[in-house]
C-alpha cells in the first residue's frame, strides 16, 4: 500500500509533525536558561511527566521489535515479555520510594553527583563517564534501527541518502531542544507517547479490518493461539522464558536503566517536589503495562494475520510490523505507522541528546543552574551541537560496519557500562559510612564487566550448562560491589 501514498503526501506529513514539535519548542525555550534546560524549573506537571516517559521508556527498537519477537522463529517468546514487565513494577516501586527521596533531598541536577557526596571525585566521575558512553552508544543505536526502517521503506525510495536521512533527523532533533531541553522534552514526549500508541492501536484495527473482526474476535483468535502463552513457571533456571529469571531481570533493568540513568531520571526530577515525582513514577508504571500488552497484542496479530493471508514472514522480525502496516494495509495504517516511528525513533534520542548534554555540563564542566552568564549558555550550546554530531559519527560508523552481529555486541557491550552503576549506587546506599580508595575506583569499574563477560562466553563450561540471559547485569553489579568493599575503608574520626 505504500506505492497509493504519493511522496508528497508523506512528505507534508513529516513536514507537519515536525512543525508541530518546533511550535512546541518555541513555546516552551522561549527566555529557557540553565534552570529551564536542565530540571525545567522544576515546574513539570506530574501527570504529564509520567505520559511522556512512556515513550521514552518504549523507544524505536520496543515499537519496532517487540511486535516483531512474539512469534519470531527459534525465540518461542510469545507474551513472555509481560513477565519481564511485571518485573518493572517492582523497580519502579524502589525507584519511587528509595531513589527518588535521596535524590530530591540532595538538591541535584545530575544524579551522579550523589557519587560525588558520597564517594568523591573518581566515583562521581567514573559513574557519569559510564553514563556518556553507554547512552552514546545506546541513542546511536536506536537511532540507526530507526532510520534504516525509514531508509528502505519511507526515504529510500525517494532517492534520499542514508547520510541525508540521518543528518536531516538529529539536526532536527537538535534544533527543537537546543533552547529549552528538558522542558521542551516533558511536552514533546508526551506527543510522541500518543502517537506512538495511536500507530499501534490503528495498526491493531487495520488488521481486525482486513480480516473482518471486531475487537472481541481480534481479542478470541489471539487468545486462542499458541503465542498468547504468558507465565512460564515449569522450565528450570537455563529456560529463557523461566518467570523467576525474567521478573528479577525485569526488576533489576528498571532500576539500572530508569533509577541510574540521567536520561530517565531528569524528567521526574522536573517535578515541583517529591511527592509529585512518585506519583508521576506510580502512574507511569500502570501506563507502562497496559502500552506493554498493546505491542504484544499488536505482534500475535501479525503473525496471526501474516499466516492467514499467506505472507512470507521476513528474516528479521524487526521488519514485520513495517512490512504489513506499509505494504498490506490500507494507507491510513501506513500514515500512522510512519509518524509512529518517527516519533519512536525521537522519543528517545531527543531526551538522550539532552541528558548526554546535561551530565557533561554539570559532571564535567561544573555547571550550576544559578549561573545565567552567557558565556555558560554558550558552551552548553556548543556541548549539545557536539553530542548531535558525536551520534551522527557513531550511526555511519554502525552503517560502515554493515555487520549485524557486530553492531549488536556493540550494543549489548554498551549494557555492561550499568552494571558498575548499579555496583557504584548499592555500596553507596547500603555501605554506611565506608569511602572508598578513589584511585581503584576505575580499575575496579572497568574489570567487573570484564569479568562478567568472560563468565558469560564460557557460562556453559563452567556452570555446567547454565547460560546468562538478562541476569548478567545483577552479575555485573555483584561483582563491581564486591570489588569496591575490596578497597574500602572506615575513614578515622577526628577527635
Amino acid at each position: 500500500m505504500l506505492n497509493s501514498l504519493s511522496p508528497g503526501i508523506i512528505l507534508a506529513l513529516i513536514a507537519a509533525y515536525f512543525v508541530l514539535l518546533m511550535t512546541i519548542s518555541w513555546f516552551t525555550g522561549r527566555k529557557a536558561d540553565n534552570d529551564s534546560f536542565f530540571l525545567a524549573n522544576r515546574k513539570s506537571p506530574w501527570f504529564l511527566v509520567a505520559f511522556g516517559m512512556i515513550g521514552a521508556s518504549l523507544s524505536g527498537v520496543t515499537f519496532i521489535s517487540i511486535p516483531g519477537v512474539v512469534g519470531a522463529e527459534g525465540l518461542n517468546m510469545n507474551f513472555s515479555y509481560l513477565q519481564v514487565v511485571l518485573g518493572y513494577l517492582v523497580g519502579y516501586v524502589v525507584i519511587a520510594l528509595v531513589l527518588l527521596p535521596l535524590y530530591y533531598r540532595l538538591g541535584i541536577t545530575s544524579i551522579y553527583q550523589f557519587l560525588e557526596q558520597r564517594f568523591g571525585f573518581f566515583a562521581y566521575k567514573t559513574g557519569s563517564a559510564f553514563f556518556l558512553l553507554s547512552r552514546t552508544i545506546g541513542a546511536s543505536f536506536r537511532l540507526f534501527l530507526v532510520a534504516i526502517v525509514l531508509q528502505e521503506f519511507v526515504l529510500g525510495p525517494f532517492g534520499v541518502p542514508f547520510w541525508v536521512t540521518v543528518l536531516t533527523a538529529i539536526m532536527l532533533i537538535w534544533t527543537y531542544t537546543f533552547r529549552g531541553g528538558i522542558k521542551t522534552i516533558v511536552w514533546t514526549d508526551t506527543l510522541q507517547t500518543i502517537s506512538m500508541l495511536l500507530a499501534v492501536i490503528l495498526t491493531i484495527f487495520g488488521i481486525g479490518n482486513a480480516l473482518d473482526l471486531d475487537l472481541a474476535g481480534m481479542i478470541a483468535l489471539v487468545s486462542e493461539s499458541d503465542l498468547s502463552n504468558m507465565f512460564y513457571f515449569s522450565g528450570g533456571w537455563s529456560d529463557p522464558n523461566n518467570f523467576f529469571k525474567q521478573f528479577l531481570a525485569g526488576m533489576f533493568i528498571t532500576i539500572v536503566m530508569t533509577g541510574l540513568d540521567q536520561d530517565m531520571m531528569q524528567k521526574n526530577l522536573t517535578c515541583k517536589n517529591l511527592k509529585e515525582a512518585q506519583l508521576n513514577m506510580f502512574s507511569f508504571s500502570g501506563i507502562l503495562i497496559f502500552a506493554n500488552l498493546l505491542f504484544l497484542f499488536l505482534g500475535a496479530l501479525l503473525y496471526l494475520y501474516s499466516n492467514q493471508v499467506g505472507l512470507e514472514i521476513p528474516s528479521s522480525s524487526d521488519n514485520l510490523f513495517p512490512m504489513v502496516a506499509l505494504q498490506h494495509l490500507k494507507p491510513w495504517v501506513g500514515i500512522a505507522f510512519v509518524i509512529g516511528l518517527i516519533a519512536a525513533a525521537y522519543s528517545s534520542a531527543d531526551s538522550a541528546l539532552t541528558s548526554l548534554t546535561t551530565a557533561f555540563c554539570v559532571d564535567f564542566l561544573g555547571f550550576t543552574t544559578e549561573d545565567q552568564s552567557k558565556n555558560q549558555k554558550r558552551r552548553r550550546f556548543m556541548v549539545h551541537l557536539g553530542f548531535s554530531f558525536l551520534l551522527f559519527i557513531v550511526i555511519l560508523l554502525f552503517k560502515a560496519l554493515n555487520n549485524d552481529a557486530v553492531i549488536n555486541g556493540l550494543f549489548k557491550a554498551a549494557g555492561y557500562t550499568y552494571g558498575p552503576l548499579l555496583g557504584l549506587f548499592a555500596f553507596g546506599i547500603f555501605s554506611k559510612k565506608r569511602k572508598l580508595r578513589g584511585e581503584w575506583v576505575i580499575p575496579v569499574c572497568i574489570l567487573a564487566p570484564i569479568l562478567t563477560f568472560i563468565l558469560q562466553k564460557f557460562s556453559t563450561t563452567l556452570f555446567f550448562g547454565y547460560q546468562f540471559g538478562f541476569e548478567l547485569l545483577i552479575l555485573n553489579g555483584l561483582l563491581t560491589f564486591f570489588g569496591l568493599a575490596a578497597i574500602s575503608y572506615y575513614p578515622v574520626e577526628e577527635e
